[in-house]
């Protein structure tokens, strides 16, 4: 493989590996735990993943940057939407995860907690509600 097309193949998944906080390194350097990536036959790069609480504060550093702030300046829904997203990426799976978040958000883990629940809890009236007899 030649030097341009390596070049191609490390652009193309660059943003990948920064979206995940994983780091590029030569496929020479990588050890048991890296990623060697192949390309047209050759390995091309490897890929050094993050540690799992370096995944959390790098998730963390990005939320920042798209909200342009702080995350504890955004406002109760905008907060409870970052729980969401988190809980989705797995972010209360590790240990000291709710006390990280709580802590970014600028709010209590009870907090953190009530906005978990918030979305699992049964609405009135909604579809896990059992109808209700009405006298006439």
């Amino acid at each position: 493989m030649t030097s341009g097309e390596d070049d191609v193949f490390v652009t193309a998944i660059k943003p990948l590996v920064d979206a995940i906080g994983a780091e590029l390194i030569a496929p020479g350097q990588a050890g048991e735990d890296d990623v060697v990536l192949s390309w047209a036959g050759a390995e091309a790069v490897a890929v050094r993943l993050p540690h799992l609480a370096d995944s959390l504060e790098h998730i963390l550093g990005e939320l920042r940057r798209r909200h342009g702030m702080p995350l504890a300046e955004l406002d109760r829904r905008t907060k409870q939407q970052v729980v969401r997203a988190l809980e989705t990426r797995g972010a209360f799976a590790m240990r000291h995860g709710v006390e990280t978040v709580a802590a970014a958000l600028g709010v209590s883990r009870f907090t953190v907690y009530n906005y978990l629940n918030r979305e699992t809890a049964p609405r009135p009236g909604g579809p896990d509600q059992e109808p209700t007899a009405t006298s006439s």
